[in-house]
């Protein structure tokens, strides 16, 4: 029972993650292929000055906020599994390492601002900005992590109860062929 409730789990994540990871005009026909490592062109400072604003009103920056300590942990963990014997010398560099490169995580929003200064144009940033201005998106704002949230959640659930009838699909098929699992 406990490999299904991990495959059940794995489900609602990997459906959850799929289906927040692709936007839903990119699920569209005639989308554009996945994003690669091409570098990106220079916005202009008036769009860049833009998408800084609207990433600051969506509060950004909380996504990463602690993105370089938690590197650091998980690297510090992955050495120390193979380095048992440096536990506390590895425990002790982790401090210096998070010290030395603290506030590298600014680099995240500095990188997602020309994200968007690439994916729209000027004028469609400033349209953006006055629309998060806007009452109706104050409210978007507002509610839309709430609403992403709840989303999140019905996603998990339902992929864990659509995960129980594939289950049982397996399961009839395989008896059909006179094979219990």
């Amino acid at each position: 029972m406990k490999s299904l409730s991990r495959i059940l789990s794995a489900a609602g994540l990997a459906v959850g993650l799929a289906l927040t990871a692709v936007p839903a005009d990119a699920q569209q026909k005639n989308a554009p292929a996945a994003p690669t490592t091409t570098p990106l062109k220079p916005g202009s400072p008036a769009a860049i000055a833009a998408a800084k604003e609207i990433l600051t009103m969506k509060n950004a920056a909380a996504m990463y906020a602690n993105a370089v300590p938690n590197l650091v942990e998980q690297t510090k963990n992955v050495l120390m599994q193979s380095n048992l014997n440096y536990q506390k010398d590895l425990n002790e560099v982790a401090i210096i390492v998070a010290k030395a490169l603290a506030g590298r995580e600014k680099e995240i929003g500095e990188g997602m601002a020309q994200v968007y200064a690439n994916e729209f144009t000027e004028q469609e940033l400033k349209d953006l900005v006055n629309f998060y201005k806007s009452p109706l998106g104050q409210k978007l704002l507002a509610s839309e992590p709430r609403a992403i949230q709840f989303s999140m959640a019905y996603m998990n659930q339902w992929a864990q109860n659509f995960a129980e009838v594939i289950n049982g699909q397996f399961r009839a098929e395989m008896k059909k062929r006179g094979k219990e699992i």
